[in-house]
């Protein structure tokens, strides 16, 4: 049977795109905290399904696949909103991280290997893969980078909005912002290049791209939150 809008019946629909909410939660929960559980993203993330059967008009000339993916995604984030992210201590972590990695690629000429940094931080290699791993959702840019973002300012937003200075979006958007970044991303480790190119590009989540380098899913999240890290000191210039 099939519905005014020329959708099959709705709980076919729903049963059929199940899998593209599922593909869609595993791609994002890399870029998320360990405390956000990827069963709730698929709950939101069916929120937004069953709100796209309900609204979507073929008529527009857009594929349904498409117009779903963009609801599912964006229910997602919604939900995510509510959640606490990255917790302080581990973003003060990847902070030292990215000091330490900088400091060490001025002084040694190329990116330090895990354990040299472990050895700079003075922490063991394992507490040091630790620290990566808690530090998933850690991304490349964030909005305070721009700005004075003292721990104890309250007022940040209020004083900003009306700021006519440049926006992080047109700050990426530069053409010597992407040159570097460029740049960046070609002198990464081979391994971390990889990950990189699988998960941004070829799109697929942390469970497959392991399957690809014969890693663990945890091998994987270090290896991501490595190379952001060395990014970040890469960029520290754009970023201040």
């Amino acid at each position: 049977m099939y519905r005014p809008k020329g959708l099959p019946d709705k709980e076919q629909v729903i049963a059929d795109h199940f899998p593209l909410v599922k593909r869609i939660a595993f791609h994002l929960i890399a870029r998320l905290p360990p405390s956000v559980q990827v069963e709730d993203l698929v709950q939101a993330g069916m929120i937004g399904l069953m709100d796209a059967v309900n609204n979507f008009d073929p008529g527009q000339g857009a594929q349904f696949e498409t117009y779903a993916s963009q609801r599912i995604r964006g229910a997602m984030l919604d939900e995510l909103r509510q959640v606490d992210w990255l917790p302080r201590s581990a973003r003060k972590n990847l902070r030292q991280i990215e000091k330490v990695i900088r400091t060490l690629e001025q002084k040694l000429g190329r990116s330090p290997s895990e354990t040299e940094a472990a050895e700079a931080l003075g922490v063991p290699l394992a507490e040091y893969q630790q620290m990566l791993q808690d530090g998933r959702g850690h991304q490349l840019v964030y909005y305070e980078d721009f700005y004075d973002s003292d721990e104890g300012d309250n007022d940040f937003l209020d004083r900003h909005l009306a700021d006519s200075r440049e926006n992080p979006l047109e700050k990426i958007q530069d053409d010597g912002f992407r040159a570097t970044l460029v740049e960046a991303i070609r002198g990464l480790p081979e391994r971390e290049k990889l990950v990189m190119g699988l998960y941004y590009e070829e799109e697929l989540n942390l469970r497959e791209i392991g399957e690809v380098l014969g890693v663990t899913e945890s091998r994987v999240c270090q290896l991501h939150s490595q190379a952001i890290a060395r990014l970040r000191s890469r960029l520290k210039d754009w970023l201040e």
